[in-house]
């Protein structure tokens, strides 16, 4: 006995309208909150190679500082490039040892150095400090 009719109608298998909406919506937001974490990613990954740059050229400047000149304290500053410019302080450091009678007298000095970077509104700057040894006969240590 197989009754037909409006009222037993068989349901066909499928998706209604209102489902495959809703699928979209979430599909959509899924995929809005995946491009915002993207784009977040890239925009650190930019910012890590900003400071990256900057360490290698301080690194660089840090290295080189009064190898072949004595030591002068006091500041100065420059430009690595057309993005990235550098100030230097050089101030004496006190260790608190007193030399034996006899023994050369060396001084030690700090060397601070900030790279910044970028506009005027959104400058960025990193500080490297480090000590150098003057030894009073020979040059910088």
């Amino acid at each position: 006995m197989r009754r037909t009719g409006p009222l037993h109608r068989r349901r066909a298998g499928g998706f209604s309208l209102l489902e495959v909406i809703a699928a979209i919506a979430v599909l959509a937001i899924a995929f809005a909150a995946l491009m915002q974490v993207a784009g977040s990613a890239m925009s650190l990954t930019a910012r890590a190679n900003e400071r990256t740059q900057a360490a290698l050229r301080a690194r660089s400047l840090l290295d080189g500082a009064f190898i072949m000149d004595p030591i002068q304290e006091g500041s100065s500053e420059g430009r690595f490039d057309d993005t990235y410019r550098w100030r230097m302080t050089v101030a004496p450091f006190a260790t608190g040892n007193v030399p034996q009678d006899g023994a050369p007298a060396s001084r030690m000095y700090r060397l601070d150095l900030d790279v910044l970077w970028g506009d005027d509104g959104h400058e960025r700057r990193a500080h490297f400090s480090t000590l150098r040894l003057m030894g009073s006969q020979d040059g910088p240590q």
